[in-house]
């Protein structure tokens, strides 16, 4: 795709995104949505093979499904009220409605079949702006309905996709399956608590995207798209393998890495709410997803390479790949734990 080009339709993108999170009028929120919706599916086609156009269609299919039932929600809520503001939606159809338009957006279950079906028939970079950016607009839609959302309908959705999350992910090897089901768990845990603190779901959404994208750009510097070649990749990048050891026990949510400290505060505050067994159930499924992050980790870091590098002369040609922004990304992706009684003070 040529520079010019690719810059105007990344602007659209962003600008679709920033019109959803300033806006509080509802047809300009669907406006954004179809903006930055029709401006992905070139960048999902970046690469131009019969694949990626398949996962560029069925993204289009349900992503037009979603807007369509959006629209439908807005409409039975501008009958009821008169009002197209968002700040409150008295009607509890109205109110399903959207929230279920927003998690076909999201990739929740049971709308999550397209996520891993679209991740894996695009490039790593299309499949990086895919499981981080495009969540940021429904996310901030449903924060800001958080208090007229159906508590037991989005609860009931985030508990079956991290279930999904976790029994879809143990036997898959390619890498980009296993992050498309590694973002379906994720979002569970953001829409479980949506309704009872918000607060907690923009602090989920932040250690994700950092995780997913330090995670995204391992694997572009590698170019490793399955678990064969990661395990191959410990012979002439062992930092770069620690590296994804690491990010990998994060977003499995390992506890001295950052990637419990939202798994460790959503538990508590839903204790806060009287609840003992979803919080219980959402713990054992964690350790589903964490098993298949350890199976990665294992193939990885732990089994040594067929042939050992004996070679006085490296015979690979050396990695040019600019790998800008990825040192701190990783920092903040494990080591923020310390900094837990701040975030608390801060919710």
């Amino acid at each position: 795709m040529k520079p010019p080009i690719f810059i105007i339709i990344m602007t659209t993108v962003i600008s679709g995104t920033m019109m959803v999170l300033i806006s509080s009028h509802w047809l300009l929120i669907w406006i954004g949505f179809e903006m930055n919706m029709l401006a992905i599916i070139p960048i999902l086609m970046k690469k131009f093979n019969p694949r990626a156009m398949e996962a560029s269609t069925k993204y289009f299919l349900t992503q037009a499904t979603a807007s369509m039932i959006l629209m439908l929600g807005i409409i039975i809520n501008l009958l009821y009220s008169g009002q197209w503001t968002m700040l409150h939606t008295p009607n509890p159809m109205a109110s399903n409605m959207m929230t279920i338009a927003l998690t076909m957006k999201l990739g929740l279950s049971p709308f999550h079949f397209w996520v891993p079906e679209v991740t894996q028939g695009i490039s790593l970079s299309s499949g990086m702006i895919l499981l981080t950016w495009q969540k940021i607009a429904p996310l901030s839609v449903l924060y800001q309905m958080a208090p007229s959302i159906n508590p037991n309908l989005l609860m009931s959705m985030a508990i079956m996709s991290m279930l999904v999350a976790g029994w879809g992910g143990l036997n898959q090897t390619q890498l980009r399956k296993i992050l498309a089901y590694s973002s379906i768990g994720h979002m569970g845990w953001m829409a479980s608590i949506t309704v009872y603190n918000p607060t907690l779901m923009h602090l989920n959404l932040v250690m994700y995207i950092m995780m997913t994208l330090g995670t995204f750009m391992l694997f572009m510097y590698n170019s490793s798209l399955t678990t064969l070649s990661l395990s191959f990749s410990w012979n002439k990048f062992p930092l770069t393998t620690l590296l994804i050891l690491m990010l990998m026990l994060s977003l499995g949510g390992l506890p001295p890495l950052s990637g419990f400290i939202p798994k460790w505060m959503i538990i508590q505050e839903l204790t806060k709410n009287n609840m003992i067994i979803i919080p219980t159930f959402m713990a054992i499924t964690a350790l589903l997803s964490l098993y298949f992050y350890m199976r990665l980790t294992y193939t990885t870091a732990l089994t040594m390479f067929p042939s050992m590098n004996n070679m006085k002369m490296k015979w690979q040609f050396e990695n040019t790949k600019k790998i800008t922004l990825l040192p701190p990304l990783i920092i903040m992706s494990t080591m923020l734990l310390p900094m837990t009684p701040m975030m608390l003070i801060l919710h």
